[in-house]
């Protein structure tokens, strides 16, 4: 295969890959810029939307259909379910941790995500499970590289998912409180802004956002499984401090520069496959040695 073809297809794999990775980081950048909370159990909302978007659909397919017309609900199902799930795990485990040290509630976060794993791991036995579509491979031929209608959509919804978040958070009411909470708490309050159901949004969407990468994810690899939310919560959450954590436009990117140079780090000689997450957490060691608050991100001042 010619050198532009290698090219044409790594970028192509780059952007569904970074796709997946920038609408995880999206729940990190959310939470952490308004609470400063590194939820590390948003890795595994990501596993937990894939198994509630793959129920809906098997439970629907009957007369939907394995096709887009059972997909698409099933997606906004498993958006739905996992964020009134973000919200509970909101209300039990951090909203009482609001003032406590910020590693208490690291370690609670951590907590969570064990028991979100564990959980799944017993109602699976720790098996994979078939997503099965009937999407099938057609698509167009640019070369030797085949691009399939599925990844266009898988692209295409990202997208639009995440420039609606954009706007929702710069042009509506509910995003200038998310904004306002993220400087200062104690000010909202006073002028009446309701902090704790502002958070509660926050993590409904930041939820949602991972459940549809969940399901997006099911339908791109053919199959799911309980663990599967650990490693792209890490390559999420690096994906968020490339960005600059806190900055959504910044997840946006640093998804998408993650998932471009994962695919081409596998075309680099000595690297391949077998290499490739390293490649990708060494990068990210240099890139904060240069930059520490990333592409988009801002130094913080602390307050006195």
């Amino acid at each position: 295969m010619p050198l532009y073809e290698v090219l044409l297809q790594q970028l192509a794999n780059g952007l569904i890959l970074g796709s997946f990775y920038a609408l995880v980081a999206l729940g990190y950048s959310m939470v952490y810029g308004v609470i400063k909370l590194l939820n590390f159990a948003h890795g595994d909302l990501y596993m937990v939307g894939a198994f509630a978007g793959f129920g809906a659909l098997s439970l629907i397919s009957g007369w939907a259909g394995g096709g887009w017309g059972g997909i698409v609900p099933a997606i906004l199902f498993s958006m739905l379910a996992v964020g009134v799930l973000g919200v509970i795990i909101d209300r039990v485990a951090y909203r009482p941790l609001r003032e406590a040290p910020k590693l208490s509630v690291l370690i609670t976060a951590l907590a969570v995500s064990m028991l979100l794993e564990n959980v799944a791991l017993a109602f699976t036995g720790g098996q994979y499970t078939a997503f099965t579509t009937s999407l099938g491979f057609a698509g167009i031929n640019l070369g030797m590289v085949h691009v399939t209608w599925t990844q266009m959509v898988l692209v295409g919804t990202s997208v639009v998912l995440m420039v609606v978040l954009e706007l929702f958070v710069s042009g509506t009411r509910h995003g200038k409180a998310m904004r306002a909470i993220a400087i200062d708490q104690d000010a909202c309050r006073l002028m009446g802004i309701d902090v704790d159901r502002t958070i509660a949004l926050t993590f409904l969407i930041g939820s949602a956002l991972a459940a549809a990468a969940g399901v997006l994810a099911g339908v791109y690899y053919g199959s799911i499984n309980f663990f599967m939310g650990f490693l792209i919560g890490l390559k999420a959450f690096t994906a968020a401090v490339i960005g600059g954590i806190g900055s959504i436009p910044g997840a946006m990117l640093g998804g998408i520069l993650l998932g471009l140079l994962e695919a081409f780090g596998t075309q680099i000689p000595g690297v391949g496959s077998e290499w490739k997450d390293v490649f990708v957490f060494a990068f990210l060691i240099l890139f904060l040695v240069f930059r520490p608050t990333g592409l988009l991100g801002q130094p913080e001042v602390e307050r006195m």
